[in-house]
């Protein structure tokens, strides 16, 4: 016999294609990388916060599967707090995180997320857990999502009912015919050979998947899904009709500006250039100019005083320096060495290195400016040095292309400098060891908080240092790369 567990539910809610592979193909699935599975021990932990705001609660989930079924029965006669009760009705299992007795024999659920909000998925989990208890006998009161407060700000220790907040969504959890008539048809799914993915599924996938993934790739280049800020419910429709690549876009179809170069670059092949924009940027580059780049951690749980769930914290950056264009470039490179708070230094590395004068050419300044600003939040002795003198000279170089003053179809829609670098240049982020700013964050934290040794922790740290080098150089060589394209 087939069961649907709650997990797999979640998964059919999405996509039935991506459910019967996690039933029954399971190798199909890529192997979670480390950053994945650190986020998952994070969660772990989250769940700690949330057990100790139950001092009575009982803990099942080192138990097996049959134990905490037979534990579960045993303690809820008990009336008892538990944390991950199971239930089993028929083919159908919940295993949730807390179940809280209250008055007249009732019980609410309380489900533990790491987000900062309760979403329409966690609807569709607390929605699979009420309706299984309850078909197990269990008189269901009320239905919690506890998540994190995004508005605490850690002093000293963490304080769990101060840093997790408890939103209440009982009204909102899906009536429970509707589950049952899902769950059947999820069962009957699993059972079948495997479904073809459904491009409906776009609107409903809440989390990346191989079902996906999958689609995606089948496509040809220059595809409708390439179109830069499209919506899937317009392209959709488009994909229904047989309509697949940009060029086979109906005239009636409204496209906006950039989606109508992506369009003609399609149909001509080639690049857009405008070149008296890109001139325009150019000529407004205010020399010294400082190329910059910030790298940060990012935690559910904040690692430092003054510091809030999820905030960007920045522990390393790099700076190439170029006095006139064409110039000789200097570069400086800050790196925190300790585990403590690497705000303070690093600002103050900063003010020493940035002058008061001359562009701070950064790529997609919404995240460098939204570091620095928390930065004058949680630091007042350098409000004045970031509000006055470093926000006001920051300019965007993704600007040339977000605004498409240059595009090229090999962009696939992106502006991301990880896709426009090799299109400009020969330098390439696959030859290094650390590739994405995830793993920069992951691999600074696991070498600075973890038990590694001091040869390994070097090893990364110069990794470090080589990747975040290459973001501003990136910079550097696109601005000579935009200089020969306009002549000058």
């Amino acid at each position: 016999m087939s069961i649907l567990t709650k997990s797999d539910y979640l998964c059919g809610i999405q996509c039935l294609r991506w459910l019967w592979i996690n039933k029954n193909d399971k190798e199909r699935i890529p192997e979670l990388s480390k950053v994945e599975k650190a986020k998952l021990e994070e969660g772990y932990i989250i769940e700690e916060y949330a057990k100790s705001l139950f001092p009575d609660i009982i803990d099942l989930s080192k138990l097996d599967f049959k134990e905490q079924i037979e534990k579960t029965k045993k303690y809820i006669g008990k009336r008892v707090p538990l944390f991950q009760a199971s239930f089993l009705y028929e083919d159908l299992y919940a295993r949730g995180d807390i179940l809280l007795p209250i008055e007249n024999e009732k019980w609410d659920i309380i489900e533990v997320k790491s987000s900062t909000e309760a979403k329409e998925i966690h609807l569709e989990d607390l929605a699979f857990q009420k309706y299984v208890y309850e078909k197990c006998g269990l008189k269901i009161r009320k239905c919690f999502i506890l998540h994190i407060n995004k508005e605490y700000i850690k002093q000293e220790e963490i304080n769990p009912k101060e840093f997790l907040m408890q939103t209440e969504v009982t009204d909102k959890v899906e009536a429970t015919e509707e589950i049952e008539e899902r769950a059947r048809k999820m069962l009957e799914v699993i059972n079948r050979d495997c479904p073809d993915f459904s491009v409906d599924d776009l609107l409903t996938i809440e989390y990346e998947n191989i079902a996906k993934d999958e689609f995606m790739n089948s496509l040809p280049e220059n595809n409708i899904f390439e179109f830069v800020r499209i919506l899937k419910k317009k392209a959709i429709p488009l994909y229904k009709e047989g309509i697949v690549k940009m060029t086979d876009v109906p005239d009636w179809f409204k496209l906006n500006d950039k989606q109508k170069i992506q369009r003609y670059v399609a149909e001509n092949g080639g690049k857009h250039i405008d070149k008296k924009k890109i001139k325009s940027f150019l000529d407004n580059l205010q020399y010294p100019l400082y190329y910059f780049d910030f790298e940060t951690i990012y935690s559910a749980v904040p690692k430092f005083d003054n510091a809030k769930p999820y905030q960007q914290i920045p522990f390393q950056f790099s700076l190439h320096i170029q006095d006139e264009p064409n110039g000789e470039l200097r570069h400086l490179s800050f790196l925190a060495e300790s585990k403590a708070d690497p705000r303070p230094t690093l600002l103050k590395v900063l003010k020493e290195n940035l002058g008061d004068k001359g562009d701070i050419l950064v790529y997609n300044q919404s995240f460098e400016k939204k570091v620095l600003k928390e930065g004058a939040e949680f630091f007042p002795e350098f409000t004045d040095l970031i509000e006055n003198n470093l926000l006001p000279r920051v300019k965007d170089l993704m600007e040339v292309f977000s605004k498409f003053y240059y595009y090229d179809q090999r962009q696939k829609g992106s502006v991301s400098i990880k896709y426009v670098l090799p299109l400009l240049s020969d330098l390439k982020y696959n030859d290094l060891e650390i590739e994405k700013g995830d793993m920069a964050s992951f691999e600074f934290e696991r070498v600075t908080y973890g038990d590694v040794s001091e040869e390994e922790r070097q090893r990364i740290r110069k990794a470090l240092e080589e990747y975040c080098e290459l973001d501003t150089l990136a910079e550097v060589e696109i601005v000579k790369a935009l200089r020969n394209i306009v002549g000058f």
